[in-house]
């Protein structure tokens, strides 16, 4: 056991948990309408609470249990047999258990984008529940818990290379709500502002914050790997926003507040999986890519499909995700097969499981509320509260 690893994975796993609240809860608050502010709030603090404790009764297990390569088991249900003295790498397991159960609490809650102002509160917390205990929990397994994706898989010696959850998290909560998003179908009024850009702004900055825990935590270790995980992060960023800006400023003659705001977050979830392999250099090509692709993507879901992705989960946190795993094998880091292959296998699973949930769940409690309720806001008829006196 090592004091400095221990003391910064503490901090890195304060951090990673900020970034869901209220980092996450403020950036999708402020974009969507006044009247379901609240909802999207209830959301992520509900999901926060719920994959908590779900990951010490099932969730912890299944991905780093010690089952097989498929499946990590249920022989660590509850932390069984590990106290404060039990040691993972160099760190308390105990310790290695709270900041991995900070990215099962990011990743559903990252999926809330792409359904707020229609969905029933019931079908969040069930549909989260099930998505991070069959989903989520096996695929970490594969990639981090030593399955058959990693090292001496099916892909050699040389595994697949996710840093800090590229496939783990970007590419499986980007599936999942697009596919959420389409089953739920479009908002009766999709086009309006978002109600607080300054919500927007302040949560954004907070996820830019949170995330040096999110890749430099990945590290496992106070060294300099976590330090230059850190560095590549914020480079591609702070590139990102400066190239989402500039291509809506050449597209549109304006670069607003919510767009460059949002090319943070494209740049931050492209760098995800590749912080741990790349430089300076390689981390300004990614951001800079990323803030004009993940653009387009958006265009692309919104205009050319009529999905109704509400906030882009998939464009920006899926599309990211996919396109950093892919630079690692351009830029050498990785075996193209085992990219490119995880990727594949890790999409269909993801979406197969997703669909599969989706019908078993409103077959429960309901996908989409009624007309009426979307029509009044979500606060106040599912919640009974309102965020402002006079709600629009």
């Amino acid at each position: 056991m090592n004091g400095a690893d221990t003391a910064w994975i503490i901090v890195a796993t304060a951090l990673v948990l900020f970034m869901t609240l209220p980092g996450l809860a403020l950036f999708y608050g402020g974009l969507v309408r006044a009247r379901n502010v609240l909802s999207v709030f209830m959301h992520c603090y509900a999901i926060a609470c719920l994959m908590s404790v779900l990951w010490l009764a099932l969730g912890y297990s299944i991905a780093f249990g010690e089952g097989n390569a498929v499946w990590g088991g249920l022989g660590k249900a509850f932390l069984s047999g590990i106290d404060a003295e039990t040691v993972s790498g160099t760190l308390p397991e105990v310790l290695f258990f709270a900041f991995q159960m900070t990215f099962a609490i990011i990743t559903p809650a990252l999926i809330v984008g792409a359904y707020v102002e229609r969905i029933g509160f019931g079908f969040v917390l069930l549909f989260s529940a099930l998505w991070m205990l069959l989903c989520y929990a096996p695929v970490t397994h594969w990639i981090w818990g030593g399955g058959f994706l990693a090292d001496g898989g099916i892909f050699g010696e040389t595994g697949v290379k996710d840093f800090a959850g590229g496939i783990v998290v970007h590419e499986t909560a980007g599936l999942a709500a697009l596919l959420i998003a389409i089953f739920l179908g479009p908002r009766k009024d999709a086009k309006h502002p978002p109600h607080n850009p300054g919500y927007v702004f302040v949560g954004a900055a907070m996820l830019w914050v949170g995330w040096f825990g999110f890749n430099g935590g990945s590290q496992l270790a106070a060294d300099g790997g976590a330090a230059m995980a850190l560095t590549v992060t914020h480079i591609s960023a702070a590139t990102a926003s400066l190239t989402w800006a500039l291509w809506e400023k050449i597209k549109f003659g304006r670069a607003s507040l919510v767009g460059i705001v949002t090319g943070t977050i494209a740049g931050l979830a492209s760098i995800t999986p590749a912080s741990g392999f790349v430089g300076p250099v390689e981390a300004l090509v990614i951001g800079a890519i990323a803030g004009v692709m993940c653009q387009e993507a958006v265009n692309f879901v919104r205009h050319k499909l009529k999905i109704d992705d509400t906030l882009d989960v998939f464009a920006v946190h899926g599309v990211g995700g996919i396109f950093g795993t892919i630079m690692i094998a351009v830029f050498g880091a990785g075996s193209w097969a085992a990219q490119l292959g995880s990727l594949v296998i890790v999409g269909v699973f993801t979406a197969m499981v997703t669909v599969a949930l989706i019908f078993v769940v409103k077959a429960i409690t309901p996908l989409r509320v009624d007309a009426e309720t979307e029509h009044n806001g979500l606060d106040i008829t599912t919640h009974g509260e309102r965020a402002y006196d006079h709600a629009s």
